[in-house]
């Protein structure tokens, strides 16, 4: 791994956080994007991790130029909770960078500072590989559905809502697919993207500038009606419930699911108790294991699982997760997921 920042103390933290997992190696270092550059043949990294704000070359243009050469390298960002380091970070995930994590804008305590990095760090750097005596879709202990519920067979029932579950790769994927949903599209969509808080609003607003349907980031009792899509605002888990003859949205900070507020799950259930059969439900790229049981809820009631295939995410734990507990009606590529929605609510 290549460590590109212009702070000596975020280097030293980063090979030191790292150098305690035998599977990682630091190969080097640089403080701007011209030495990182320069660094890349010379050292042949699997992975980047990338500052946004330097000298000389800042983390954006370095990987505008990285992009072109090196494609196949991983490039993890850092960033900031702020709104400033939130715009920058979103414009290098649409520039090819596949992640990111965020940093305090002070250093503080180095234990502090060494034991964040490695909670949040180390995991994202290692979902893209498949590491000896792992295995990609296996879940950890109590994470597969319960043996479930007798399947119930699927009728025809006409889909109500559709509901979209993405992480690692999300803001790409999902910049990809909202434009083809046409204007006249007759369901609500919700939406829940492993995002902190600022950048759920970021992203909603990146997406309506380039769809058709309406866009926002989710608020409290927000009416769910058709033509609009909701993105679950980061910190916030989002569940949908009747309110008279409406269905409104309820958002709450209930405890982590997966590691994960807003969680996958907790929507997955949340719409099957109101639709029951009448999903499509949507599982993108991404870490982890989020949604498997809430697809084995939908699936075990009627509802449709729809995963996007291995070859078109950035990471295919999520999905894959879902394909490999058999519970995908169908497994299709990015460009063919919206085609798929349709299909599957008779628009094909």
């Amino acid at each position: 791994m290549l460590v590109v920042d212009d702070s000596v103390v975020i280097r030293r933290l980063v090979t030191h956080a790292l150098a305690e997992d035998a599977s990682l190696e630091v190969v080097g270092s640089a403080p701007n994007g011209v030495v990182g550059l320069e660094r890349i043949p010379q050292l042949n990294p699997d992975i980047i991790t990338l500052d946004i704000e330097m000298p000389d070359m800042d983390g954006l243009e370095m990987l505008r130029r990285l992009r072109r050469a090196y494609k196949d390298v991983r490039v993890i960002m850092f960033s900031t909770l702020t709104q400033r380091g939130a715009n920058s970070t979103m414009e290098a995930l649409s520039l090819g960078a596949d992640d990111y994590v965020t940093k305090a804008s002070n250093v503080g305590s180095l234990d502090r500072s060494m034991e964040s990095l490695r909670g949040d760090l180390i995991p994202k750097i290692k979902q893209f590989f498949i590491l000896e005596s792992e295995q990609r879709t296996a879940p950890p202990p109590g994470a597969a559905p319960r043996p479930p519920l007798a399947p119930i067979q699927r009728t025809a029932v006409q889909p109500k809502v559709v509901a979209i579950g993405v992480s690692t790769g999300g803001p790409t994927a999902l910049a990809a697919i909202m434009p083809q949903f046409p204007l006249d599209f007759p369901l609500p969509i919700l939406i829940v993207q492993h995002m902190p808080p600022i950048f759920t609003q970021l992203l909603a607003e990146r997406l309506k500038a380039i769809s058709k349907l309406k866009v926002e980031e989710a608020a409290e009792g927000a009416i769910v009606e058709s033509g609009t899509a909701f993105i679950a605002p980061g910190n916030y888990h989002m569940r949908v419930q009747k309110n008279g003859l409406r269905t409104v949205i309820k958002l709450d900070q209930e405890p982590p699911e997966n590691s994960c507020r807003p969680a996958v799950d907790v929507l997955f259930r949340s719409v099957e108790e109101l639709y029951g059969a009448a999903v499509v439900s949507v599982v993108l790229t991404g870490m982890g294991y989020d949604g498997l049981r809430g697809a084995g809820i939908l699936k075990a009631h009627g509802a449709c699982v729809i995963a996007q295939d291995e070859a078109t995410s950035v990471v295919w734990g999520m999905p894959g997760a879902v394909v490999g507990a058999g519970l995908a009606d169908s497994v299709v590529p990015l460009e063919g997921v919206v085609k798929e929605i349709l299909r599957r609510i008779g628009r094909g």
